[in-house]
């Protein structure tokens, strides 16, 4: 077995972009590279430049989780190489890290002044408005991809963290670490990002008119010749392992069509349409030999004024609603009841993935 390679930002630093999105396997040293790499910058500015590490949720950036943040960095002793021995350990203290040595004669912890590194939630965003942090120069967001619950305008309100860092003045960089557990997010949306990703590729894009803001999305590599010694516990015939032990994205297995149904026009009682984070998916009720069901299908052809579109943005169709999950009428009450009672099958994963979130979407709203 070859020696675990781990994650670089090398090639992701040369593209030379504002935003660095890096999504791959879980525990790949994403996260590690760019808390070294702030680290790096902080010590080599003269212990100037600091870094913000930020979450969605506050209990991820309070007590023993904001404790273990740096506890690999200190293990190989990352601090003591970069400061030249001059420091050798991190304390936490209320919401920020410093730098620090243990003092043999005093028995404690010797800590800076200073801190390197700031904590920020997105949760709890509205408590930071009003501080400044003119000497942060790096923001790194950890885990922003979630199979779970996003914030309401979560891409807004990291942006308003953003923007209570930078003020009126740039800054480095801007990382952002995921596992590959949900190809159906807010940022991929927002930052535009509508293509398949191919894995072991950086792929470059342009925002503004002059496309002065630039983004990196690195989706990283699976490291097939050296693979992580724990992975003997996840060979399991289970597809959803593939995202520990590969880099694939996490997809659940939905119900597909049971074997010897097909789907004939006359069979179609009434369709309509759900359209999630730029996509579309087309839902026909079917009665096939009085067994009633909801399939659910790429949506090929264009959407009609006239047709019933769920959709939780604003769409010009007349017959816009946003959930059938709070039923308004009978129609609402019979599309959710299909849910409830277990009668949806899905063309592929993909399209049971996008309804999934689209679900848990409108849960949040």
């Amino acid at each position: 077995m070859g020696r675990l390679k781990y994650y670089s930002l090398k090639n992701i630093l040369a593209k030379n972009c504002d935003y660095n999105l890096i999504i791959g396997e879980r525990s790949n040293g994403k996260t590690y590279a760019c808390l070294k790499y702030g680290l790096e910058q902080y010590v080599n500015s003269g212990y100037v430049k600091q870094f913000a590490y930020v979450r969605r949720w506050k209990e991820d950036v309070t007590g023993r989780r904001a404790d273990a943040v740096f506890t690999s960095i200190v293990q190989n002793n990352e601090v003591f190489k970069l400061t030249d021995g001059k420091y050798s350990d991190i304390r936490y203290y209320s919401g920020k890290y410093y730098l620090c040595n243990y003092d043999e004669e005093s028995k404690k912890f010797i800590a800076m002044k200073e801190p390197f590194c700031y904590n920020f939630s997105l949760s709890d965003m509205e408590h930071d408005k009003s501080t400044s942090y003119p000497n942060i120069d790096n923001i790194i967001f950890d885990e922003f991809i979630t199979r779970k619950y996003y914030l309401n305008d979560e891409f807004v309100i990291f942006m308003n963290v953003e923007a209570t860092i930078v003020r009126d003045r740039n800054i480095n960089k801007i990382f952002l670490c995921g596992n590959t557990v949900n190809k159906y997010n807010p940022y991929f949306e927002n930052f535009g990002i509508k293509n398949e990703i191919e894995q072991g590729r950086i792929d470059c894009y342009k925002f503004g008119e002059s496309g002065e803001t630039t983004l990196a999305l690195e989706y990283c590599a699976d490291n097939a010749e050296s693979k992580k010694k724990s992975n003997k516990y996840f060979a399991f015939d289970n597809p959803r392992l593939n995202m520990i032990t590969k880099g694939a994205w996490e997809l659940a297995i939905y119900p597909h069509l049971p074997q010897g149904y097909k789907i004939k026009p006359n069979n179609i009682i009434f369709s309509f349409v759900i359209q999630f984070n730029n996509k579309k998916v087309g839902c026909d009720v079917v009665n096939q030999n009085d067994d009633i069901f909801l399939f659910i299908r790429p949506k090929t052809t264009e959407i009609k004024n006239g047709d019933l579109v769920y959709c939780l943005d604003y769409t010009p169709y007349s017959m816009t609603r946003k959930t059938f999950l709070n039923p308004i009428d009978k129609m609402d009450t019979k599309i959710k009841s299909f849910f409830t009672c277990n009668r949806v099958f899905y063309q592929s994963n993909d399209i049971g993935e996008l309804v999934h979130n689209y679900l848990l979407a409108c849960v949040k709203n």
